[in-house]
């Protein structure tokens, strides 16, 4: 085989089905939890407000997102309000992950201040420096666990604070239909025809 270009869209939906789902099982472990944290996100309104980060903090993730999941042809994470489902998040089901997060931000910024002398926050810099900063952490435990929300933010259900209007879903072309009949894809079609 050749070398292979893959699209954006083809690249969110293969790495959103591993990554997403393991991560989110494994804060959601706790059935009975998992129930009752889905059956009030369903009750509860889309946030439009922070729970957990201040706007300060909310206003760094977000900048990390935007560079994860940027805005080209196609929306981005800032315009899926992801950083509502980062914030919920750690309000609720993934609180373990709190210390983590403060301290990649805090590490985060003495990066900034280290390499760019003239800026205090990495949402001030250009998208140039944001990406050369984040190169420098791709391979940490703070950038993957950003990356892994941003993704699970993007083409989660649009009530647990993400996915404003479905952005991420019509991306991939995802229909939230609660029940689906024959043909469900491409490969029943094929087989119905042969």
């Amino acid at each position: 085989m050749g070398s292979k270009t893959i699209s954006r869209r083809r690249f969110f939906i293969e790495s959103c089905a591993g990554v997403s789902s393991a991560w989110l099982l494994s804060n959601v472990l706790d059935i009975p939890f998992a129930q009752e944290h889905a059956h009030q996100a369903a009750l509860s309104p889309t946030p439009t407000k922070l729970e957990f980060l201040s706007p300060e903090q909310a206003a760094e993730i977000e900048a990390i997102a935007a560079q994860i999941i940027p805005t080209d042809e196609t929306p981005g994470a800032r315009e899926a309000r992801v950083i509502y489902f980062i914030d919920r998040a750690l309000a609720t089901f993934a609180s373990d992950d709190r210390p983590a997060v403060m301290k990649g931000l805090d590490d985060l910024q003495s990066r900034v201040r280290k390499r760019f002398k003239n800026s205090g926050k990495f949402s001030e810099l250009k998208s140039k420096q944001q990406i050369e900063v984040l190169k420098s952490i791709e391979k940490g435990s703070f950038f993957e666990l950003i990356r892994t929300m941003t993704v699970c933010g993007m083409f989660a259900d649009p009530s647990y604070g993400g996915n404003y209007n479905e952005i991420g879903w019509k991306m991939v072309g995802f229909s939230d239909d609660f029940a689906f009949e024959p043909p469900f894809g491409f490969y029943d079609q094929e087989s119905e025809a042969k």
